[in-house]
């Protein structure tokens, strides 16, 4: 029986190449593509993947809370992130939200394949080159402890939803309305945010936000 392959990412022509790639491998079947993280949750919960191949920076909800929503809903999916990012807090994030691979963008197809066998024998797979460079980074002792890790530990779940919001140039009440809160409940998380990173203006955020890999914008 074929492996049941979700693919997501905001870019089509990335979504396209790894179709094209993957389906050349008889075992492996694509189910379908999202390009946001809240279609990937969606399209997970009703196609029911076995793996989900997934991209970090995607609008309205990024990939590392997609992923906690999407083990949620489907507890035996195995999720690999495919992202161009590769600083240290991103994949702590990731692997804290329950990713069990980590391979960037540039790998070879021969490693996407090697990670996939990896994750499905029960096992996680990371690139080499992100594991040298954590270990590189711990021998040097430059490696930061977890409570000093960006916005995926800083941050609460829903607080993460509100700045991808906000720097994506949503209003407050925009905001409410997504998330289905009340603008007050919105307003109190925004200042909640604010407080935490020690931030003091919309155009603050959006550069946090883009630096921690939250969006593109």
């Amino acid at each position: 029986m074929a492996i049941r392959i979700l693919l997501v990412d905001d870019h089509q022509m990335v979504r396209k190449g790894m179709r094209a790639l993957l389906e050349q491998q008889p075992e492996l079947q694509i189910v379908g593509e999202a390009q946001t993280g809240l279609e990937a949750v969606e399209m997970a919960n009703r196609l029911q993947p076995q793996i989900v191949l997934m991209d970090i920076s995607l609008p309205g909800l990024n990939g590392i809370d997609a992923t906690r929503k999407i083990i949620e809903a489907v507890p035996d999916v195995r999720i690999i992130a495919l992202t161009a990012h590769s600083v240290q807090d991103m994949i702590g994030g990731a692997f804290n939200a329950g990713v069990v691979g980590y391979l960037l963008k540039d790998s070879a197809v021969e490693e996407l394949g090697q990670a996939i066998k990896t994750v499905l024998e029960g096992g996680v797979y990371v690139t080499p080159r992100v594991a040298g460079a954590m270990v590189d980074r711990y021998v040097a002792g430059t490696a930061r402890p977890r409570d000093a890790f960006g916005a995926f530990t800083r941050l609460t779940n829903r607080e993460r939803e509100v700045l991808q919001l906000m720097s994506e140039g949503q209003a407050t009440k925009e905001v409410a309305r997504a998330l289905g809160v009340s603008v007050k409940t919105a307003e109190t998380h925004r200042r909640a945010i604010m407080e935490k990173l020690d931030l003091h203006s919309v155009a603050e955020l959006t550069k946090y936000a883009i630096r921690e890999g939250l969006t593109t914008v």
